[in-house]
């Protein structure tokens, strides 16, 4: 049987590890830490192509995962499709809607609007919910004969060492691994709060001032911030009134929002994603430099490298 090493345990490598499996592929999965202490264990999850180039593959590995994940609903697996309002502007890239199904993406109404929006759409996009979502995977890993080992990886070679063909799906521990210098942390900080009646909406349309709300099926996520080369792991007061402050603004919702967490995580960001097999050490495929799109395009990424190396 044919046999390929991935490294990395977040939504990128876990989608990766089980697209190769599904054509015919042993699999040995290794990671410095579990799902459960990742990235995509913090984040809202949401399907939105948000902070990744380039737009092309973004959009092609998008309309991909969408369809991946329509047959992805399954019994308490956490992936649903919820109505998702997407605020843009003159120098929005709105290219996305046109790789949705025919139906799922219209024309917000006024009503529908955030004060302040002049334009959005109101799409039916998927959302999988990382606490269901990722063990999910990982049995279903597991389940198709799938060996897991813990191993914290430090150089390019090491990695190239570690099988016959090796699918670097690191995030941003790519940067020294790797020494790309291209790879940059983008600082998202979001309150977890007690579900409350609210639609999920996003403005992303001015820098540094990301705004979003996503109602899930136990909690809400409310965000957010963008902060691209911070390093910061702590959580900030400071960032914390900004988000409430640009919620209310907004008018989305009279309730106030009970806080339950405050998260900080570190987006893999990157001029765009780094998806090729490595120059140096030719059996290592690099798949890695999501930005904030790491659901969204985790399911289409994984499939065409899958038939990449195939």
């Amino acid at each position: 049987m044919k046999q390929v090493t991935v490294v990395g345990c977040g939504i990128i490598g876990l989608t990766s590890a089980i697209a190769l499996q599904e054509r015919g592929w042993k699999v040995r999965l290794l990671a410095k830490e579990r799902f459960e202490d990742t990235l995509s264990q913090k984040v809202g999850a949401i399907w939105f192509p948000f902070a990744i180039n380039p737009i092309e593959d973004a959009n092609r590995w998008g309309s991909r995962s969408y369809q991946r994940y329509l047959q992805e609903q399954l019994p308490d697996n956490g992936v649903s499709f919820i109505p998702f309002t997407v605020v843009y502007n003159t120098s929005s890239d709105t290219s996305w809607t046109q790789k949705l199904p025919e139906g799922s993406v219209r024309d917000a109404v006024e009503k529908e609007l955030p004060l302040g929006a002049e334009t959005a759409y109101v799409a039916t996009v998927p959302l999988a919910e990382p606490w269901l979502y990722l063990p999910n995977l990982f049995e279903r890993f597991l389940a198709n004969g799938g060996m897991f080992e813990k191993l914290e990886i430090d150089t390019l070679k090491q990695l190239s060492e570690l099988d016959a063909y090796v699918v670097n799906c690191t995030g941003l521990g790519a940067k020294s691994i790797c020494q790309d210098e291209e790879l940059l942390p983008m600082r998202g900080q979001i309150l977890r709060t007690e579900q409350f009646d609210v639609h999920s909406c996003v403005n992303s349309t001015r820098n540094n001032a990301l705004s979003y709300v996503i109602r899930r099926s136990t909690d809400c996520i409310i965000g957010g911030t963008d902060y691209l080369n911070d390093w910061n792991m702590e959580t900030d007061d400071h960032d914390t009134n900004l988000i409430l402050t640009r919620f209310h603004e907004a008018g989305i919702s009279m309730e106030n929002p009970v806080i339950l967490e405050k998260v900080v995580g570190l987006r893999p960001k990157r001029h765009e994603v780094r998806f090729t097999f490595d120059p140096q050490y030719p059996n290592v495929f690099h798949n890695y430099g999501h930005g904030g799109s790491g659901f969204t395009v985790a399911w289409g990424c994984a499939l065409e490298l899958a038939e990449l190396i195939e």
